[in-house]
C-alpha cells in the first residue's frame, strides 16, 4: 500500500530568491510552460499602456500566487523592490506627462493634472503586472529542470546548456571561496596596511581565484566528456514532459490576456504602444 506523499517539500536551492514550501500543480509544471504563462501575461500588460488591462493582470497574477506553492512571507519581503521601481518611474511619469485634465498640485516645478496622475498610476500598475509573473514563476523553476527542457523540447545544445547550468550552481561556491581566501589572508596578514597594499592583495586575490577556477573547469570539462554530453546517442535519466497541468496552465493565461485586452477595449482605454 503505497502512502500519499506529503505536499510540503523543502526549499529546492538555499540561495533562491522566494523558498518554496509546497508541492502544487501550477510549481510542477514544465519550466517551458512557465516561462510560456510568464510571456504571455507580459504581453497582455505590455500592449497597452492603461490601467485596466495591467490591473486585470496584475490581479490575476496576485490571485494566482497560493498556486505557486511560494512562501508568501518571504515574497513579500524579498520583492519589496518591485513596488519601489514601479513608484519611481510612476513618479518620472507623474513629472514629465502631458499635463491634460484639471490641476491636482502645482508647487513651483511641481506640477500634477488629472492627466499626468492617470498616467502615472497606469505605469504603475503596468510594471508590476510585466515584473511579477516573470520573477515569480522564475522562482518555482529547478535550472535542472529547465535544462532538461530546454535540451530534450528545444534541441539547443547539451554542452551549452550544461555548461550555463553547470556555472549557474557554482556561483554560490565561487562566493564562498572568495569570502574564505579573503579571512585566509587577512589571518596571515597580507591582507590590511594601506591602500595601495590593500590593492595588490585583491589583485593576488583575483588571481588565485581564476586559477582555481580554471582547474575546477578543467576537472568538469572531462566530466562531461566522460558523460558523453554532446554526443549521438545519449540517453536521460530526468525525462522532461509535458501534462494537462501544462496545457490548463496555458490556457488560463490566454484567456486572462483575452479578458484583459477585451475590458480595455469595451471600457474605451485601450491605448496601444504601437499604432
Amino acid at each position: 500500500m503505497h502512502s500519499r506523499p506529503s505536499p510540503e517539500v523543502a526549499a529546492q536551492d538555499p540561495g533562491q530568491l522566494i523558498p518554496v514550501v509546497r508541492s502544487t500543480a501550477l510549481g510542477r509544471c514544465n519550466p517551458l510552460t512557465k516561462i510560456a504563462v510568464a510571456l504571455i501575461l507580459m504581453v497582455g500588460a505590455l500592449l497597452s499602456i492603461d490601467l485596466v488591462s495591467a490591473g486585470l493582470v496584475l490581479l490575476a497574477a496576485v490571485l494566482a500566487l497560493p498556486a505557486t506553492g511560494l512562501e508568501l512571507v518571504a515574497a513579500a519581503k524579498r520583492l519589496w523592490f518591485l513596488p519601489a521601481g514601479a513608484l519611481l518611474a510612476a513618479w518620472g511619469t507623474a513629472l514629465l506627462a502631458e499635463k491634460t485634465g484639471d490641476v491636482v498640485v502645482d508647487f513651483g516645478p511641481i506640477l500634477f493634472t488629472t492627466g499626468s496622475l492617470a498616467a502615472a498610476a497606469a505605469i504603475f500598475v503596468r510594471a508590476l503586472a510585466l515584473a511579477i509573473p516573470l520573477i515569480v514563476l522564475a522562482s518555482t523553476i529547478d535550472p535542472r529542470d529547465l535544462a532538461d527542457a530546454l535540451i530534450q523540447h528545444l534541441r539547443l545544445p547539451e554542452v551549452v546548456v550544461v555548461s550555463v547550468l553547470a556555472a549557474s550552481r557554482l556561483l554560490g561556491l565561487l562566493v564562498s571561496e572568495w569570502q574564505a581566501l579573503a579571512m585566509a589572508r587577512r589571518a596571515r596578514g597580507v591582507a590590511g596596511g594601506s591602500l595601495l597594499r590593500r590593492t595588490g592583495s585583491l589583485f593576488s586575490g583575483v588571481f588565485v581565484l581564476l586559477v582555481v577556477s580554471i582547474r575546477r573547469a578543467t576537472t568538469l570539462a572531462m566530466a562531461m566528456e566522460g558523460r558523453a554530453f554532446g554526443r549521438p546517442g545519449r540517453t536521460w535519466r530526468r525525462r522532461s514532459s509535458f501534462a494537462v497541468r501544462d496545457v490548463v496552465a496555458v490556457l488560463i493565461s490566454l484567456a486572462v490576456c483575452a479578458v484583459a485586452i477585451g475590458a480595455a477595449h469595451m471600457l474605451g482605454v485601450w491605448n496601444p504602444i504601437i499604432g
